[in-house]
C-alpha cells in the first residue's frame, strides 16, 4: 500500500506565507474531498476522485473508528528533514471538536502533542504537558474532543536518517458558514 500510495499521489509542496514572508511547507500534501479546504492562508481544492485504496482505507479506519469522514489530507515526510510545526487543527470548517484519524505509513516518526498554556501563563508554553509519540507504521492515532481546543502537535524534524513516512488525516470538512472561502 505505501508503495502504491508514494506513486500514485498527486503530491505538490505548497508555499505557506507567515509574517508576509513566503516559505515552501517542508512537505509534501495532496487534498481528496468535496469541498476546499484552507489552512495557515492556503486554500487546497477540492478534489472527488478518490484514489480506490484512499477509499477502501477510509471505509476500515470508518469501522474502526464509528465515525465518517468526507475529506483526507494526505503528508508525505520525504526524510529525517521533513516536519510540520506546533499547530492545531482547529480551522472553522472543522466544526467544534473535530475527529481527525491519522494513519502512519511507512517510516517511523515522533509525533509530539503540548498542552496549551493557561491564561495565566501569558503563552508561555515553557511548563506545559508534553508527549512525545512514536508512529509506527500502520499506526491509527485518533484525535477527537477538545484535543484541538486545549493541545498543540507537530512531527519535527529529526536528527537521525529516516526513510519516507506517509501520515493520512482522515477528516470532516463543513461548509462555511457564510459560504465564503478564506
Amino acid at each position: 500500500m505505501f508503495e502504491q500510495l508514494l506513486q500514485d499521489i498527486p503530491w505538490g509542496q505548497r508555499t505557506h506565507v507567515r509574517q508576509e514572508v513566503s516559505f515552501e511547507e517542508p512537505r509534501l500534501t495532496s487534498w481528496y474531498g468535496e469541498l476546499p479546504y484552507a489552512y495557515s492562508r492556503i486554500t487546497m481544492q477540492p478534489n472527488p476522485n478518490w484514489h480506490p485504496l484512499l477509499s477502501m482505507l477510509k471505509e476500515r479506519i470508518e469501522e474502526c473508528t464509528g465515525h465518517t469522514f468526507n475529506s483526507l489530507l494526505c503528508n508525505l515526510y520525504r526524510s529525517e528533514k521533513d516536519s510540520v510545526d506546533w499547530h492545531s487543527d482547529d480551522e472553522p470548517s472543522l466544526g467544534k471538536n473535530p475527529v481527525i484519524a491519522s494513519l502512519s505509513l511507512g517510516a517511523t516518526r515522533t509525533f509530539e502533542m503540548r498542552r496549551k498554556p493557561s491564561p495565566e501563563e501569558n503563552g508561555d508554553y515553557t511548563y506545559v504537558e508534553r508527549l512525545k509519540i512514536p508512529l509506527d507504521h500502520g499506526t491509527l492515532l485518533v484525535m477527537e474532543g477538545a484535543t484541538q481546543e486545549d493541545w498543540q502537535h507537530r512531527v519535527p524534524k529529526e536528527y537521525h536518517s529516516r526513510d519516507e513516512r506517509i501520515n493520512l488525516t482522515f477528516r470532516i470538512i463543513y461548509p462555511e458558514p457564510d459560504g465564503v472561502w478564506k
